[in-house]
């Protein structure tokens, strides 16, 4: 049985292994089908501290991971099926692995962005394809750039990339926007962002240097064009990976797991989360780092209180 097991490798599980790991509490980290999470897909990074010449997204993971394992930190590869909280240790199912246990756990899981499913899209991820305005945006300096979604996250993308873009193509599927009446508001009053509204997205178009366009179809007049751009943000949400929790876990309405504010400390005592898994606002690898820390102070704390507090409940029983 272990004493805590880490399930995910984005920057916040990878952050909560170093942290235990230099507990000697000996880690067992289970890594997923995607090793790393989000930052192995981007190119680079420039907004992690540490870096002022920026660094490649899948070396930072790299080199965080071989952190963890410099101080003990031990790494499984496997799909994690099924995890029973009922009780203490806890009892996870891992394809490939079989049965694990562990006295307690740290999700980190983070959260998948959704993505249009077109032809082009996930081969130019990197090349002018993102889903993050915050992580991306600075390398689109006076270009076109088109941002997909109908949402407060999309208004909320479009108009922080006005920043850096020289213009901003809106493209949604409908004529009506999702998005809140002070976010709409915002956005058609920002003068470098354009609508190309009630247009259904088709394919991503690339060139040997990546992005030049995207094709869409009227959905009015059933026409088809092409709107050219240097890049393409898809901003229509983000699922976090929990569904292996069978909703063991507390969640809010959009499936996002509740901690307690001010920890990492879920609805079930020695259950921690942290990362993308349980943060739809920020959702930036430093901030997830940051988190994936508190998680591991608060996970060693649960370990020594809880010890403390399961021996003087013995002696309470031995002397009753």
């Amino acid at each position: 049985m272990r004493k805590t097991i880490i399930i995910g490798t984005g920057p916040a599980g990878l952050t909560a292994a170093i942290y235990l790991a230099r507990a000697n509490l000996n880690p067992l980290v289970i890594e997923g089908p995607e090793p790393g999470g989000q930052l192995t897909t981007t190119t680079e990074v420039e907004n992690f501290p540490g870096f002022p010449d920026g660094i490649m997204g899948p070396e930072l993971m790299a080199n965080m991971r071989k952190q963890a394992e410099r101080f003990g930190a031990e790494f499984r590869s496997g799909w994690v099926n099924s995890v029973d909280m009922s009780e203490r240790p806890f009892k996870l199912s891992v394809e490939g692995l079989g049965e694990l246990t562990a006295e307690t756990l740290i999700i980190s899981t983070g959260a998948s962005a959704k993505y249009l499913g077109i032809p082009g899209e996930k081969d130019n991820v990197g090349r002018g394809v993102s889903t993050c305005a915050t992580c991306d945006g600075f390398f689109f300096r006076n270009k076109k750039i088109i941002v997909v979604g109908g949402g407060d996250s999309a208004m909320e993308e479009a108009h922080f990339l006005t920043r850096f873009a020289s213009e901003v193509v809106l493209v949604n599927r409908r004529n009506e926007l999702r998005a809140s009446k002070i976010m709409q508001d915002r956005a058609r009053s920002n003068p470098k962002i354009s609508w190309a509204l009630n247009r259904t997205p088709l394919e991503v178009v690339s060139g040997p240097l990546g992005v030049t366009g995207l094709k869409v179809k009227n959905n009015e007049t059933g026409a088809e064009e092409t709107i050219a751009t240097d890049g393409l943000f898809v901003a229509i949400g983000h699922t976090p990976n929990t569904r292996f929790l069978a909703g063991q876990l507390e969640t809010d309405e959009t499936g996002y797991l509740l901690v307690k504010p001010g920890t990492t400390e879920t609805n079930i005592p020695g259950v921690f989360a942290c990362g993308d898994v349980q943060d739809h606002k920020y959702r930036q690898a430093i901030s997830a780092a940051g988190t994936g820390c508190m998680a591991a102070l608060d996970c060693e704390r649960f370990l020594e209180n809880g010890q403390a507090e399961d021996a003087e409940a013995g002696l309470q029983l031995n002397e009753v």
